[in-house]
């Protein structure tokens, strides 16, 4: 399932940021992607519809966010911990 997970993860952020999902490395950063805040809460919205979850994400304040989004490796990491509570 973690693979699906990074592999449907690595799709939605292409998408947002109009590149190919090649294009799209783990260590890729939102602001690498060209992703900007209003590509990120699109993203967020399309991750939480993928998985069925809910991401503590404050779009007003990023930082204050327990959601890390300095990643895509970050981004896959917190959506697999919310997956797992989900399924728990």
């Amino acid at each position: 399932m973690s693979d699906e997970i990074k592999e449907k993860i690595i799709k939605i952020i292409a998408e947002q940021a109009v590149l190919d999902v090649e294009d799209v490395k783990v260590t890729s950063t939102l602001e690498d992607l060209g992703i900007d805040s209003l590509g990120l809460v699109e993203s967020i919205f399309a991750i939480e519809e993928e998985f069925d979850i809910q991401v503590p994400f404050n779009a007003n304040e990023p930082a204050e966010s327990e959601f890390d989004i300095s990643s895509v490796a970050s981004i896959v990491e917190a959506v697999r911990g919310l997956v797992a509570e989900q399924t728990a």
